[in-house]
């Protein structure tokens, strides 16, 4: 027998329709109870709020990342064209329309691969006694003071200094780049109004000029950094244009940060929650890796990742989807399914069932996951083992943004 849905959710079992406000309180500052009344009575739903049909379990999830005849490009509704009522967006459209995570092959193929061969060539586990040396300067900074809201002071810091560095961008304007992302990243919420928007277009622009000037700079003074080898990474005689240069780099430096501040600060209020000595998690290099898989798995970041059919397809009996609907792929519910994890809201390192989709899967599998669980791995391990007393000041709340899932702010004493 299926048992009452939480108060703020109303289903409709037969129709598989569930009413459910993503910007309830109750909600997105705790959506666990609801996904997990979701995998007892309906995992496939259409959700009235958003307009389209999700999905909350883990195989389902995991295979409609992988599955070509869906997409992230929207091949319906181009932005960008003047009487589309989005003329007010055209700078946004304008980096989103570029962006390797809004494309699909062969614009995909090509740009990832260019990026990623960039990317990679940093080799990232060099990055280890940076991030290492960077975690110990933030904590020397507040250790003194006993306490701390440890998202500016600590989570926020290591993240976009780490990428602003990479990429050759002045680690000095970190706070600007933020701003520029946070303002941005508002669009994904459900119905942004106008003022978002136009301030969200103001970013980028805003953003995409600051960029334009140090790329032309770069070119005139190449150096060993990411943004002087996505200049001149090349394959089949094809390079990045700016338009395309530019739109990559803001996708690394809004990725490279914002989903890793946000698991920095899940992840400390999860092992708080644990009581006792928090250094027993990250006693060994295998500890710390399987601590931060857990926190990754049990509160990610990213709670919702949307895709396109590119055709009619029936993904289960019942459900079929028309080319050009939209899907939402639930990725921490998928991650917290009682059908693919042994007591899922249980935190345990040590599971044998260890797995999750908080970076995706398929071609659009996150390009930085390497980066962000070096971070976490350095960031959390030093964190705890400076201030092994560490404890919640109060109860943090999450901030009204149900797709990007963290905290508010995160004050800590020590």
């Amino acid at each position: 027998m299926t048992s009452a849905p939480p108060a703020y959710l109303n289903a409709d079992i037969a129709r598989r329709s569930v009413r459910l406000d993503p910007r309830e309180p109750a909600f997105f500052n705790d959506p666990y109870p609801a996904y997990g009344w979701l995998h007892e009575a309906m995992p496939s739903f259409f959700w009235q709020e958003f307009g389209f049909w999700c999905f909350a379990g883990y195989d389902v999830v995991n295979r409609l990342l992988r599955d070509r005849r869906f997409g992230r490009e929207n091949r319906w509704g181009p932005p960008g064209i003047v009487d589309d009522g989005r003329s007010h967006l055209a700078d946004f459209d304008a980096v989103e329309r570029r962006s390797l995570l809004e494309l699909e092959p062969p614009a995909h193929t090509r740009l990832r691969t260019l990026v990623n061969r960039a990317f990679v060539s940093r080799q990232v586990e060099r990055l280890r006694p940076r991030i290492e040396q960077l975690s110990h300067q933030l904590i020397d900074r507040i250790e003194e003071d006993g306490e701390a809201d440890l998202l500016p002071a600590f989570a926020t810091p290591i993240p976009v200094t780490v990428i602003a560095e990479m990429l050759g961008v002045p680690a000095e304007s970190g706070p600007q780049l933020v701003a520029w992302s946070n303002r941005m990243v508002r669009m994904y919420t459900l119905a942004p109004g106008p003022e978002t928007e136009r301030d969200a277009n103001a970013a980028a622009r805003d953003f995409a000029t600051f960029l334009h000037e140090h790329v032309n700079s770069r070119r005139g003074d190449p150096r060993d950094d990411l943004l002087t080898h996505m200049i001149q990474a090349s394959e089949d005689g094809e390079k990045l244009d700016e338009a395309e240069l530019v739109s990559s780099v803001i996708l690394l430096l809004n990725a490279g940060h914002e989903a890793t501040v946000h698991q920095t600060g899940n992840a400390v209020r999860t092992i708080l929650r644990q009581g006792g000595d928090p250094r027993r998690f990250f006693a060994t290099p295998g500890a710390t890796a399987a601590t931060v898989e857990e926190c990754l798995r049990i509160d990610a970041p990213l709670h919702m990742f949307t895709r396109y059919a590119y055709e009619d397809v029936e993904i289960e009996p019942g459900i079929t989807v028309r080319t050009g609907d939209k899907i939402g792929l639930l990725l921490a519910a998928a991650n917290n399914d009682p059908g693919a994890y042994v007591a899922p809201r249980r935190f345990d390192p040590t599971r044998s069932d260890q797995k999750n989709v908080s970076f995706g899967a398929g071609i659009h599998f996150c390009i930085g996951a390497p980066l962000a669980r070096l971070e976490l791995q350095a960031g959390l391990k030093v964190l705890f083992e400076r201030l092994p007393e560490l404890r919640l000041a109060e109860e943090p709340r999450y901030r009204d943004n149900y797709h990007f899932h963290g905290l508010e702010k995160l004050v800590v004493r020590f």
